[in-house]
Protein backbone atom coordinates (compact mmCIF):
# COMPACT_ATOMS: atom_id res chain seq x y z
CA UNK A 1 0.00 0.00 0.00
CA UNK A 2 0.77 3.63 -0.68
CA UNK A 3 2.00 5.73 2.10
CA UNK A 4 1.78 9.17 2.37
CA UNK A 5 5.52 9.19 3.17
CA UNK A 6 6.31 8.15 0.00
CA UNK A 7 3.74 9.71 -1.86
CA UNK A 8 3.49 13.23 -1.12
CA UNK A 9 1.94 14.59 -4.25
CA UNK A 10 2.39 17.53 -6.33
CA UNK A 11 4.40 19.74 -3.75
CA UNK A 12 8.11 20.47 -3.24
CA UNK A 13 10.12 17.89 -1.60
CA UNK A 14 12.09 20.92 0.34
CA UNK A 15 10.07 23.42 2.35
CA UNK A 16 9.58 26.85 1.45
CA UNK A 17 9.99 30.02 3.53
CA UNK A 18 7.41 31.93 1.40
CA UNK A 19 3.66 31.61 -0.58
CA UNK A 20 3.78 29.38 -3.66
CA UNK A 21 1.79 27.79 -6.07
CA UNK A 22 1.04 24.60 -6.74
CA UNK A 23 -1.12 24.08 -10.01
CA UNK A 24 -2.43 27.16 -8.61
CA UNK A 25 -3.45 26.21 -5.44
CA UNK A 26 -1.58 28.45 -2.75
CA UNK A 27 0.70 27.36 -0.05
CA UNK A 28 1.31 29.95 2.96
CA UNK A 29 4.27 28.52 4.45
CA UNK A 30 5.96 29.35 7.58
CA UNK A 31 8.56 31.67 7.99
CA UNK A 32 10.31 34.10 11.14
CA UNK A 33 7.25 35.58 12.22
CA UNK A 34 4.59 32.61 12.48
CA UNK A 35 4.33 28.98 12.92
CA UNK A 36 1.34 27.65 10.73
CA UNK A 37 0.58 26.80 7.41
CA UNK A 38 -1.91 27.85 5.34
CA UNK A 39 -3.39 26.14 1.95
CA UNK A 40 -5.97 27.58 -0.28
CA UNK A 41 -7.59 25.48 -2.68
CA UNK A 42 -7.61 25.45 -6.56
CA UNK A 43 -9.21 28.08 -7.80
CA UNK A 44 -10.40 29.36 -5.14
CA UNK A 45 -13.26 31.54 -5.33
CA UNK A 46 -13.82 34.52 -2.79
CA UNK A 47 -17.61 34.60 -3.23
CA UNK A 48 -17.61 30.90 -1.76
CA UNK A 49 -17.88 30.28 1.89
CA UNK A 50 -15.04 27.58 1.84
CA UNK A 51 -15.24 24.17 4.76
CA UNK A 52 -11.95 24.68 6.97
CA UNK A 53 -9.68 21.96 7.84
CA UNK A 54 -7.53 22.75 10.93
CA UNK A 55 -4.86 19.90 11.48
CA UNK A 56 -2.53 19.08 14.05
CA UNK A 57 0.74 17.30 12.95
CA UNK A 58 1.57 13.86 14.50
CA UNK A 59 4.52 13.60 17.06
CA UNK A 60 8.09 14.46 15.72
CA UNK A 61 6.37 16.36 12.67
CA UNK A 62 5.57 19.94 12.37
CA UNK A 63 2.87 22.40 10.24
CA UNK A 64 4.43 21.32 7.17
CA UNK A 65 2.74 18.34 7.52
CA UNK A 66 -0.42 20.27 5.59
CA UNK A 67 1.50 20.46 2.73
CA UNK A 68 1.64 16.82 2.18
CA UNK A 69 -1.85 15.99 3.09
CA UNK A 70 -4.05 18.30 1.47
CA UNK A 71 -3.05 16.83 -2.44
CA UNK A 72 -4.36 13.38 -1.07
CA UNK A 73 -7.69 15.16 0.90
CA UNK A 74 -8.39 17.23 -1.85
CA UNK A 75 -7.02 20.53 -3.79
CA UNK A 76 -10.18 22.04 -4.12
CA UNK A 77 -12.98 21.03 -1.30
CA UNK A 78 -11.40 22.91 1.42
CA UNK A 79 -9.71 25.89 2.58
CA UNK A 80 -6.91 24.57 5.26
CA UNK A 81 -4.76 25.58 8.41
CA UNK A 82 -2.08 24.04 10.15
CA UNK A 83 -0.76 25.36 13.44
CA UNK A 84 2.70 23.75 15.15
CA UNK A 85 2.95 21.69 17.49
CA UNK A 86 2.76 23.40 21.25
CA UNK A 87 6.38 21.61 22.70
CA UNK A 88 9.35 20.44 20.73
CA UNK A 89 10.55 16.55 20.74
CA UNK A 90 13.72 17.64 22.66
CA UNK A 91 16.34 14.31 23.21
CA UNK A 92 17.96 15.09 19.74
CA UNK A 93 14.70 14.67 18.08
CA UNK A 94 13.36 16.99 15.45
CA UNK A 95 9.37 18.32 15.17
CA UNK A 96 6.65 18.93 17.63
CA UNK A 97 4.85 17.43 20.55
CA UNK A 98 1.01 18.09 21.75
CA UNK A 99 1.32 17.11 25.32
CA UNK A 100 -2.32 16.51 27.04
CA UNK A 101 -1.60 18.85 30.32
CA UNK A 102 -4.12 21.33 31.13
CA UNK A 103 -1.36 23.86 29.94
CA UNK A 104 -1.11 22.61 26.82
CA UNK A 105 -4.02 21.63 26.08
CA UNK A 106 -5.22 25.49 26.72
CA UNK A 107 -2.31 26.77 24.36
CA UNK A 108 -3.17 23.95 21.92
CA UNK A 109 -6.77 25.78 22.39
CA UNK A 110 -5.44 29.03 21.57
CA UNK A 111 -2.92 28.14 19.09
CA UNK A 112 -6.09 26.14 16.84
CA UNK A 113 -8.18 29.49 17.52
CA UNK A 114 -5.44 31.97 16.64
CA UNK A 115 -4.77 30.01 12.94
CA UNK A 116 -9.02 29.92 12.34
CA UNK A 117 -8.56 33.69 12.58
CA UNK A 118 -6.08 34.00 10.64
CA UNK A 119 -7.44 31.72 8.00
CA UNK A 120 -10.79 33.84 8.38
CA UNK A 121 -8.73 37.02 7.96
CA UNK A 122 -7.35 36.27 4.84
CA UNK A 123 -9.54 33.82 3.04
CA UNK A 124 -13.75 33.12 2.61
CA UNK A 125 -14.07 30.69 5.43
CA UNK A 126 -17.65 29.39 6.61
CA UNK A 127 -17.57 29.81 10.46
CA UNK A 128 -19.95 26.78 10.67
CA UNK A 129 -18.11 24.33 8.47
CA UNK A 130 -14.85 24.40 10.68
CA UNK A 131 -13.36 20.87 11.16
CA UNK A 132 -10.66 19.76 13.50
CA UNK A 133 -8.23 16.67 12.19
CA UNK A 134 -5.16 15.46 13.47
CA UNK A 135 -2.59 12.22 12.95
CA UNK A 136 -1.13 10.38 15.84
CA UNK A 137 -0.95 12.88 19.19
CA UNK A 138 -2.62 15.75 17.16
CA UNK A 139 -5.68 13.52 16.62
CA UNK A 140 -6.01 13.32 20.41
CA UNK A 141 -5.28 17.27 21.05
CA UNK A 142 -8.19 17.53 18.17
CA UNK A 143 -10.49 15.49 20.12
CA UNK A 144 -9.87 17.18 23.73
CA UNK A 145 -10.15 21.22 21.92
CA UNK A 146 -12.62 20.03 19.42
CA UNK A 147 -14.24 17.97 23.14
CA UNK A 148 -13.80 20.83 25.28
CA UNK A 149 -15.48 23.59 22.55
CA UNK A 150 -17.95 21.40 20.50
CA UNK A 151 -20.26 24.77 19.61
CA UNK A 152 -17.29 25.84 17.30
CA UNK A 153 -16.72 22.87 15.36
CA UNK A 154 -18.61 21.07 12.59
CA UNK A 155 -16.69 18.03 13.28
CA UNK A 156 -13.47 16.90 14.70
CA UNK A 157 -11.69 13.56 13.21
CA UNK A 158 -8.69 11.76 14.39
CA UNK A 159 -6.50 9.59 12.27
CA UNK A 160 -4.32 6.89 14.42
CA UNK A 161 -5.05 9.44 17.16
CA UNK A 162 -6.70 7.65 20.61
CA UNK A 163 -9.05 9.43 22.46
CA UNK A 164 -8.00 11.48 25.50
CA UNK A 165 -7.54 10.36 29.24
CA UNK A 166 -8.35 12.35 32.20
CA UNK A 167 -9.04 15.98 32.43
CA UNK A 168 -13.08 15.86 32.14
CA UNK A 169 -13.15 15.34 27.89
CA UNK A 170 -16.91 14.87 28.56
CA UNK A 171 -17.45 17.96 30.90
CA UNK A 172 -19.63 19.20 27.66
CA UNK A 173 -21.12 16.04 26.69
CA UNK A 174 -24.74 17.68 26.09
CA UNK A 175 -22.66 19.98 23.09
CA UNK A 176 -20.34 16.81 22.13
CA UNK A 177 -23.31 14.02 21.39
CA UNK A 178 -24.13 16.91 18.12
CA UNK A 179 -20.31 16.23 17.44
CA UNK A 180 -20.17 14.32 14.33
CA UNK A 181 -16.75 12.12 15.08
CA UNK A 182 -14.26 10.39 12.39
CA UNK A 183 -11.56 8.11 13.95
CA UNK A 184 -9.52 5.94 11.05
CA UNK A 185 -6.96 3.53 12.63
CA UNK A 186 -4.24 1.29 11.48
CA UNK A 187 -5.16 -2.37 11.99
CA UNK A 188 -1.41 -3.09 12.57
CA UNK A 189 -0.51 -0.25 14.69
CA UNK A 190 1.51 -0.71 17.98
CA UNK A 191 1.15 2.74 18.98
CA UNK A 192 -2.68 2.53 18.78
CA UNK A 193 -3.48 -1.55 18.45
CA UNK A 194 -7.06 -2.82 18.16
CA UNK A 195 -7.34 -3.31 21.74
CA UNK A 196 -7.45 0.11 23.22
CA UNK A 197 -9.42 1.48 19.20
CA UNK A 198 -11.93 -0.97 20.69
CA UNK A 199 -12.23 0.37 24.40
CA UNK A 200 -12.63 4.09 23.29
CA UNK A 201 -14.96 2.79 20.69
CA UNK A 202 -17.08 0.94 23.80
CA UNK A 203 -16.50 4.47 25.85
CA UNK A 204 -17.85 6.54 23.08
CA UNK A 205 -20.82 4.84 22.77
CA UNK A 206 -21.85 4.59 26.00
CA UNK A 207 -21.29 8.64 26.01
CA UNK A 208 -23.88 8.73 23.14
CA UNK A 209 -21.53 9.93 20.59
CA UNK A 210 -22.08 9.44 17.18
CA UNK A 211 -19.10 8.19 15.70
CA UNK A 212 -17.43 6.40 12.11
CA UNK A 213 -14.73 4.29 12.54
CA UNK A 214 -12.56 2.69 9.82
CA UNK A 215 -9.94 0.48 9.79
CA UNK A 216 -6.91 -0.01 7.78
CA UNK A 217 -4.64 -2.38 6.42
CA UNK A 218 -1.24 -0.33 7.61
CA UNK A 219 0.07 0.24 10.95
CA UNK A 220 0.78 3.54 12.80
CA UNK A 221 0.16 5.73 9.81
CA UNK A 222 -1.39 7.84 7.46
CA UNK A 223 -2.08 6.19 4.37
CA UNK A 224 -3.84 7.95 0.84
CA UNK A 225 -6.99 5.90 1.75
CA UNK A 226 -7.37 7.33 4.97
CA UNK A 227 -6.93 10.66 3.60
CA UNK A 228 -9.58 10.40 0.53
CA UNK A 229 -12.17 8.49 3.03
CA UNK A 230 -11.85 11.54 5.36
CA UNK A 231 -12.48 14.09 2.25
CA UNK A 232 -15.55 12.32 1.77
CA UNK A 233 -16.89 11.93 5.30
CA UNK A 234 -16.50 15.77 5.89
CA UNK A 235 -18.21 16.22 2.22
CA UNK A 236 -21.32 13.93 4.16
CA UNK A 237 -20.91 16.48 7.03
CA UNK A 238 -21.35 19.78 5.09
CA UNK A 239 -24.03 18.04 2.41
CA UNK A 240 -26.68 18.22 5.60
CA UNK A 241 -28.80 21.01 6.05
CA UNK A 242 -27.50 23.79 9.07
CA UNK A 243 -29.52 23.03 11.74
CA UNK A 244 -31.54 26.59 12.60
CA UNK A 245 -30.66 28.64 15.30
CA UNK A 246 -32.70 29.73 17.73
CA UNK A 247 -33.49 33.36 17.80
Amino acid sequence: MNRIRSSPGPVPSKPLDASFRVESALFEDSDEETSHTLFAPLHYEPGYAYPLIVWLHGRGGDERQLLRIMPLVSMRNYVAVAPRGILACGSGSAGYNWPQTDQHVSMAERAVAETVQTARRKLHISPRRVFLAGFDCGGTMAFRVALNRPDLYAGVASLGGAFPTGSMPFRNLGGARKLPIFLAVGRDSGEYPSAHVCQDLRLLHSAGMSISLRQYPCGHELSPQMLSDLDRWIIEQITQPIPATAS
